[in-house]
């Protein structure tokens, strides 16, 4: 508890919120801050290019777009050092007999719900970082769009994909 408060981020020793969420693994923040310092050096890249031989091109304006490519990537960089750590903290998820649920969010929390009556396709799938740290992301489409669980490890993913498309499947034969 916090000043009489509920800490609904702290996680007990089965992994839970006090709400029932479930949280990220610790690898879900490597893969995270890998992923930035790679958008961090292709900034930077595009920047330095920028300002080597933008000179020519940029006349008059070229030292207030220097100071603002380089305010830009100043933000960039604060950004891919602090988001890892905000989204492992605040992202959560959950899934009942009824529904998948997904919090996330940094500035504005988002709180996706998906019957599980509504789910169309099942898919996991990993990029190269992720599958780096045994990461995968498990995707659900319904007619409204896709919800993806972020993070997660494969052998995890794989069986909550697998569950869900069991539950599918029996909702399907119960309404023939």
């Amino acid at each position: 508890m916090k000043d009489g408060r509920v800490d609904r981020f702290k996680v007990d020793e089965n992994g839970l919120t006090v709400d029932g969420y479930r949280c990220l693994e610790p690898e879900s923040k490597r893969s995270m801050y890998l992923g930035n310092a790679i958008t961090m050096v292709i900034s930077a890249a595009i920047v330095l290019l920028i300002v080597m031989y933008g000179g020519s091109w940029l006349g008059d304006y070229y030292d207030i777009a220097c100071i603002g490519l380089y305010v830009l990537l100043a933000v960039i960089v604060v950004y891919g050092l602090v988001e890892p750590q905000i989204t492992y903290m605040r992202y959560r998820y959950r899934m009942d007999d009824d529904k998948i649920e997904v919090r996330r969010g940094i500035v504005y929390i988002t709180h996706e719900m998906v019957p599980i009556e509504r789910v169309h396709q099942v898919d996991v799938s990993e990029g190269p970082i992720n599958r780096m740290y045994g990461l995968a992301n498990v995707n659900i489409t319904t007619a409204g769009g896709v919800v993806t669980i972020e993070y997660l490890k494969s052998d995890v993913a794989e069986a909550i994909a697998s569950k869900l498309n069991e539950k599918v499947i029996k909702l399907l034969k119960e309404r023939d």
